[in-house]
């Protein structure tokens, strides 16, 4: 009796750890999380793009654990001036917040303060003239601040 007793509590712990290791695999992010997550946050027009779709759709994501929560640009004006820089600080949060998450944010800092650089002259190169000049000086303001703040 007391052999088939230890058994079977045996049985069942192992049922339980085995129910356990499952769940807790499933509940992880995928193995290609960092290389998702610098497709996304990459200077170029195509991974800002990339970027906003995954944003639309972030359901679709949901396994990789993305921290999706933005301030926008802080305590700075999200649209200064009416540029709409919020789009782009967005994802600057985005990129700050799971490289952090990682572990690797300062390997990646750089990086992202350039994305952010780059969205933001991507937002200025729909105006002209003088308002494509003020744009352009207030992304450089923006870019300042991270680099030296962020």
């Amino acid at each position: 009796m007391h052999r088939t007793l230890a058994t079977g509590l045996a049985a069942s712990a192992l049922s339980l750890l085995t129910v356990v290791t499952t769940a807790s695999a499933a509940d992880a992010a995928p193995a290609d999380k960092p290389q998702v997550l610098a497709s996304w946050t990459q200077t170029s027009a195509s991974s800002y793009n990339a970027w906003v779709a995954a944003r639309s759709n972030q359901s679709t994501w949901a396994a990789y654990g993305f921290d999706w929560s933005t301030d926008y640009c802080s305590s700075s004006p999200d649209n200064p001036f009416g540029f709409p820089f919020a789009t782009s600080c967005a994802r600057h949060d985005f990129g700050y917040r799971n490289y952090k998450a990682l572990g690797t944010f300062s390997a990646n800092k750089s990086r992202l303060d350039s994305a952010f650089y780059e969205d933001l002259k991507r937002v200025c190169a729909g105006y002209s003239g003088a308002s494509k000049s003020a744009c352009n000086s207030t992304a450089w303001t923006y870019y300042q601040a991270v680099k030296a703040f962020g």
